[in-house]
This record gives structure tokens, sequence and C-alpha cells, in this order.
């Protein structure tokens, strides 16, 4: 009976060990359970299929959001219009911004596209950069470095842990992007059009020429007058491949397509946006393939 009850205590002791962490992307939980494993509870507050810049803040999310030890954010101000209210109702000090348990990837790496000035005859730009750096697989190691430094933060005895899991994630991630970019070589310089500015770090990996947008602006949707300045642009420079992300409407890009001779390329923003990216691994496989077949 003394037996049984040591290793009840000890079963219930390893379970409240536990680090319950939040992370606003679903990218970012798979690279939080990679390097945390079992000493990590991992919850995704957005789902892959959703526009990340527009997601509800449900009560259901302000509910797991009183209950963590860590935040993680992509940063970029991405998650600026739905994160903080989330954050003012949860009253979690310890994962506010500035607190020991709120970690901003964005840190990690250098943003893209950051506009000399910022107006609203822009768009809806980032001030800061483009936001949209995980469909890079370069940029997901930095990442996976901080949230190891930060995980051995909040939890020290298992840092030996957190640093050894880091070490064999960054050996995989590095040897799939040599990979990748050893297969698709011949990608360098091949002329595309994308929806949003949603791809311009997996281009940039694959040395790809961006021609346009679909959008006239960030976040702005396409007129008439645009959709045909961009079929014509398309004819000119033989472009024939639209990048089409799952949460824009569709109709526009296969408009374009069938004006052009293009192909639309659905590609994931994010891990399980699409089937079969259920892991990082097949996340940026599949860009890859989406990107330069």
């Amino acid at each position: 009976m003394k037996k049984i009850l040591t290793i009840t205590t000890l079963l219930t002791t390893a379970i409240f060990a536990q680090l319950n962490v939040a992370t606003t992307y679903n990218y970012l939980g798979k690279v939080t359970k990679r390097i945390g494993g079992d000493l990590v509870k991992v919850d995704v507050l957005a789902s892959p299929e959703l526009d990340p810049h527009f997601i509800t803040p449900k009560p259901s999310l302000i509910g797991k959001l009183r209950r963590e030890d860590l935040l993680i954010i992509n940063g970029g101000q991405l998650e600026i219009g739905w994160v903080p209210p989330l954050l003012r109702s949860a009253n979690n000090s310890k994962i506010q911004n500035g607190g020991s348990g709120f970690l901003d990837v964005s840190r990690a790496v250098t943003l893209m596209d950051k506009p000399a000035n910022v107006s609203r005859s822009m768009g809806d730009v980032h001030p800061g950069g483009n936001p949209h750096f995980a469909t890079n697989i370069d940029n997901i190691v930095p990442i996976a470095e901080l949230i190891s430094m930060k995980l051995s933060q909040l939890d020290p005895s298992n840092q030996a842990t957190y640093n050894k899991n880091f070490e064999q994630f960054k050996g995989k991630m590095e040897e799939l992007s040599s990979k990748l970019k050893k297969e698709y070589a011949s990608c360098q310089g091949k002329k595309v059009v994308q929806y949003h500015e949603l791809f311009n770090y997996a281009m940039a990996f694959y040395g790809m020429d961006k021609v346009g947008n679909i959008e006239p602006l960030p976040g702005i949707s396409p007129s008439s007058k645009h959709t045909l300045e961009l079929i014509n642009t398309m004819k000119e420079q033989k472009v024939t491949t639209i990048l089409q992300d799952v949460y824009h409407e569709k109709k526009t890009a296969n408009f374009i397509a069938s004006k052009t001779g293009a192909t639309v390329k659905i590609v994931p923003h994010d891990v399980g946006a699409v089937e079969g990216t259920d892991t990082l691994e097949e996340f940026y496989t599949t860009i890859g393939k989406e990107l330069c077949q």
C-alpha cells in the first residue's frame, strides 16, 4: 500500500511540474512541444484555418490564459487585434507583456519589408515589418532556441533536457532546410503572384521573384482595375503560378488563372492549415512543393 501511495505521489508531482504554455499559433505550439516534450502542456489559441490577423477573443480562450505559466506569441503586431483584449480579461500577471511568462518570438528574426513610414494610404501594413516569417524554414531554429531559453528560465531544473531537445530539433531542421534548398534549386528566379504579403519569407528562401499581389494594398480587397492590371503584368512577364492561402477568397485567383493560364497553388501559412501539414517537417516540405513544382 505504501509503495502504491509513493508511486501515486510521484505521478501527481510529475503532472503538476508541467509548465502550462499557450501559443498563439499552431507552428509555435509544435515547436514548444518539440523542445519541452512531456515537461510542457501546450494550448494553441488560434485555428490554422483562420486568418491569423483576426481571431475572435472567445471566453474559452480567456479561461485558458488565466492558468498559463507562459504565453508565446508570433509578434510583429500580427496578434495586435486579438491578444491584448484577451490578456486584459485573463488578468494573469505572469503572461502580460513584460512579464516573466511572456515571449515574443519576432525578437529572434530579422523582419522583412519594414516601411520607412506608415499611413492609412498604405493599407494594413505592419510598422515593424512583415510578421509572416514562419514560412521560411531558416527562421524556425532561432525561434526554437529562444523558446528553449525561456523554458529554461522558467524551469531551470530541466534546462539540460530543453537544451538537448533543442539541439536535436536544430539538427533535423537544418538537414531539412539543406535538402529543400538543394531539391528546389531550379526554383530560383521563378516569378509568382500571391494574394497577400504572406509568403515573402518563403520566396526569399528559394530565391523567387514576386511580381505582384492580388490585394492592391495589404488588407484591401482587389478591385476590377487592379485585377486587370495584374493579368496584363502576368501575361507580359509570363507568370504561371499564383500563391493562394486558405483564408482569403479564392474567386479572384481562379479568375486570374483562367485569363492567364496560371496555376493556383494553395499554400499553408501555418502548420495544419492544409491537409497533410500536421508536422513542421510536412509544413515546410509542402511550402517548397507548392511554390516550386
